[in-house]
């Protein structure tokens, strides 16, 4: 089953002189898939997160998520997609600091004005299976960068989003905190079958998803199945990043 299909995508952004973001990129991602993307900077790899995340719209091309097109939605059709289909998880944690930790957590249920007997529930199962309990009560000033980054993902996921979609999820995290973050990730997809969508530039994240595709001036340049082994699939990872050019010499030697 699909539930991310891109057809001949592209993104021209006007401006004195016309950039081209993405050309024609074509893109299926599978029910339950944990799917990567990389390339350089700029190379397009944000804008088509954009897109699948309704933030921006293509230019040209079709994009349909879980059976339903959201280019034809209208604005509060659109609102309520994004709301209850899609999670999202940045860089920053976009956690708002007036709230508690449960709160931030439980505004995508506040949101669809669920039962407060209903987000209790919810908030219980979520927060055991991140191992956020003992925080739930704290503002986010009060936590750490990887307890942050967890209760981020508990409040991409509480609704129960059909797919996830992670920016730089790793980027403002230790190595530690960042494999922490990344093993979660790796246990909702598997246990829930949760759809995730990641753009990335650490390998070591990239290395828990199932495949990494790359983007290198707005096409795609390649893509990789990681099989069973993951230090493999790491190595793998590494060798395309080079051949993408960049400054990915120096982390070859890495352990994973």
């Amino acid at each position: 089953m699909e539930m991310l299909k891109i057809k001949n995508l592209s993104k021209i952004y006007d401006g004195k002189v016309a950039y081209q973001a993405l050309s024609d990129i074509n893109l299926t991602i599978d029910k339950g898939e944990f799917v990567g993307i990389m390339g350089p900077s700029g190379s397009g790899k944000s804008t088509l997160l954009n897109m699948v995340a309704t933030i921006d719209l293509p230019t040209s091309g079709s994009l349909i998520v879980n059976g339903k097109d959201p280019l034809r939605m209208k604005h509060n059709e659109l609102a309520l997609f994004r709301r209850r289909e899609l999670g999202f998880i940045f860089q920053d944690f976009n956690l708002l600091p007036t709230l508690t930790v449960e709160e931030n957590i439980v505004l995508p249920l506040t949101l669809d004005g669920k039962s407060v007997k209903e987000m209790d529930q919810k908030i219980k199962d979520v927060a055991d299976k991140l191992g956020i309990t003992s925080i739930l009560k704290k503002r986010t000033y009060e936590i750490s960068g990887g307890q942050a980054q967890r209760t981020a993902i508990a409040r991409a996921i509480i609704h129960h989003p059909k797919m996830v979609l992670a920016d730089e999820p790793t980027g403002n995290l230790d190595s530690k905190s960042s494999r922490s973050a990344m093993e979660m990730m790796e246990q909702i997809n598997k246990e829930d079958g949760t759809t995730m969508m990641m753009v990335t530039h650490d390998p070591i994240a990239a290395s828990y998803t199932e495949r990494v595709v790359f983007i290198k001036d707005g096409k795609l340049f390649n893509e990789i199945h990681r099989g069973d082994n993951r230090q493999a699939f790491f190595q793998k990872i590494i060798d395309v990043l080079s051949l993408l050019g960049g400054n990915t010499s120096d982390l070859s030697s890495i352990r994973v």
